[in-house]
């Protein structure tokens, strides 16, 4: 071959390679060296409600309209597969058309149409009109359904279908989001939502992000420019400069905004909640309890490494329980943490308000707790904004580093920070904040013990600082004991 048409051949396979990653995207997604990582973990969610709240071109509605595109094709690689009927729900016919009904067509093979049913426009220019209803092929040798339904219709408009899955692209009202989860209910289908909240505290940050009814199918995760590695560095530099503060957070990292401000704005789920490991005895530190009788007693068991990083390891959350319930819960507890004891009792700090008597009972809360084997000490600092600064400090400080680490498995600690909100009185709003309070209680107790004793270290630690003294000494025949 002449070298021109080497060069030309060369352009062929080029150009077949663009026309291929253009009518063939799917079969290019998150498959290359490089992938979009919490993607990957979206499609792999086994719950029925997963909510990604992103930042604008975090890769969001990306994996939305690949999860409707593989559970209409029956192909989903982490599903269990079948024909299905779906809905994409918009917020207008318009932002339909130009986003959501765009995202599915074009990771759609053609040849992986049935039919297309218009609401407006021709189907052969389906791009440019409005779908009703698109029909694809299952592997199953069947048909899907994929409807696509907008917002402004109205939740009447929502009544009546049965579905195996929605999809949401954007917020919903609640009235529809609450009509859809009627509309999978009897196949225990699935929900999914995409959506950039710029909406403030709507219901979505109460029901999903807070999970205030404890909702053990509702799981989300959150995009920010970072995650999408196909994102320019260089332009997201430029774009965040032209931002606000509360641009930024919805923009860009998919953060809820509200006009009265975090309390614990350092907070950083990403960083500040971690995976349970096992943690050494010798970090051991202290139990700290906020009582609750009607309300919930907010307990939680604090350990500190030797570089003052503190960890959230156990929790009890419960309200209407008996003193003496939460004292065997406690100990039961302790005991699975192997916890240690001070001649044979519990030791833990609470709030002082448990010194006081009530109608109810004829001794304190203390000394009920006292009955059961658990010495509490009311002896605690509860001066308000110190404590809040502090707390703050070690979730992450001036310089960056963060020293508050939460286990996972507290998740009424994690839903109280995240909903711990300033109020009108320079003070945070009185509402769900008892495992607040006693997080303040433990982190204030270590002013006077910033750092473990000499004596509670172990003896690996102790042995180490015993041979750099004798090394500093130039003394040698030291040994390990």
């Amino acid at each position: 071959m002449t070298e021109s048409e080497i060069v030309g051949a060369i352009k062929d396979i080029e150009r077949e390679q663009d026309r291929r990653k253009r009518e063939w995207k799917i079969d290019y997604y998150n498959t290359g060296e490089i992938k979009h990582e919490k993607q990957l973990l979206f499609h792999k969610c086994k719950a029925k409600n997963r909510w990604v709240f992103g930042g604008n071109r975090s890769g969001k509605t990306e994996c939305g309209a690949v999860e409707a595109v593989w559970l209409a094709r029956g192909i989903h690689p982490y599903k269990d597969n079948k024909p299905t009927d779906g809905w994409v729900v918009s917020l207008s016919q318009q932002v339909q058309r130009d986003v959501a009904q765009s995202k599915i067509l074009s990771y759609l093979k053609r040849e992986w149409i049935d039919d297309i049913v218009m609401i407006t426009g021709k189907k052969g220019g389906a791009s440019s009109g409005v779908i009703d209803t698109i029909y694809v092929k299952n592997v199953f040798g069947s048909l899907s359904k994929i409807g696509f339904k907008s917002c402004d219709q109205g939740r009447e408009k929502f009544q009546g279908a049965s579905l195996d899955y929605v999809w949401f692209d954007e917020e919903p009202p609640e009235d529809i989001y609450i009509e859809c989860k009627m509309r999978v209910l009897d196949r225990c289908g699935m929900i999914f939502g995409t959506m950039t909240p710029l909406k403030g505290l709507t219901w979505v940050y109460n029901t999903i992000y807070l999970n205030e009814r404890r909702d053990s199918d509702i799981w989300y995760e959150q995009m920010e420019w970072a995650d999408n590695p196909y994102l320019n560095k260089e332009e997201i530099e430029k774009f965040s400069a032209t931002l606000s503060e509360d641009e930024l957070q919805s923009r860009k990292y998919g953060h809820f905004a509200s006009a009265s401000g975090l309390v614990y704005s350092e907070f950083d789920e990403n960083y500040n909640v971690i995976d349970p490991f096992d943690v050494p005895i010798e970090w051991y530190d202290k139990i700290s309890i906020d009582p609750g009788l009607h309300n919930p007693l907010s307990c939680h068991w604090y350990a500190c490494d030797y570089d003052g990083n503190v960890y959230v390891i156990a929790e009890h959350y419960e309200s209407g329980k008996t003193v003496d319930y939460h004292a065997a819960r406690i100990k039961e507890i302790s005991e699975r943490l192997g916890w240690p004891k001070r001649h044979g009792r519990i030791e833990a700090i609470i709030d002082s308000a448990a010194n006081q008597k009530t109608l109810a009972s004829e001794k304190s809360v203390t000394e009920l707790f006292y009955d059961n084997d658990i010495l509490v000490s009311p002896q605690v600092n509860k001066d308000m904004f110190s404590g809040i600064n502090k707390v703050k400090s070690y979730l992450k400080n001036t310089l960056g580093r963060r020293r508050l680490f939460i286990f996972k498995s507290c998740v009424n600690m994690i839903r109280e920070i995240k909903g711990y909100f300033w109020g009108n009185q320079d003070a945070p709003i009185k509402k769900d904040d008892h495992a607040m309070d006693e997080l303040r209680y433990y982190i204030m107790s270590r002013l006077e013990n910033k750092e473990k004793s000499k004596e509670a270290q172990s003896i690996i630690r102790n042995n180490k600082n015993k041979l750099i003294r004798q090394h500093r000494h130039g003394s040698s025949g030291y040994r390990l004991n």
